[in-house]
């Protein structure tokens, strides 16, 4: 299997709250970190803009991405939601394998 982390932002909590739960509960996604609000700092249409975000780590397997990518879709607000998946190369092997056990 191929661990991938997923990051995604959403515009409050209570937003990044409900996806990491949808996400978990369809066991896509073993673990989502919901961080603390960030500023991001964005060109957009022509402008440098700025917004406050909440971060998602997701934790999942690759062969999920494409139904984690709608479900962001579907429960994103934003025209263009940052969806980033990043291959993990390396991992403690216990977390990995725990990973693909908690997503079906």
């Amino acid at each position: 299997m191929e661990e991938t982390l997923v990051i995604t932002n959403l515009p409050d909590r209570e937003q990044a709250v409900a996806l990491a739960k949808k996400l978990v509960d369809a066991r896509l996604a073993a673990c989502v970190n919901v961080l603390a609000g960030c500023e991001s700092v964005y060109f957009w249409e022509g402008r440098t803009e700025t917004a406050n975000e909440i971060p998602l780590l997701i934790k999942t397997l690759d062969r999920h991405y494409g139904k984690i990518e709608t479900m962001i879709r579907e429960n994103h607000p934003y025209e263009l939601p940052e969806i980033i998946a990043v291959s993990l190369s390396k991992g403690l092997p216990e977390y990995l394998k725990w990973i693909e056990s908690a997503t079906v």
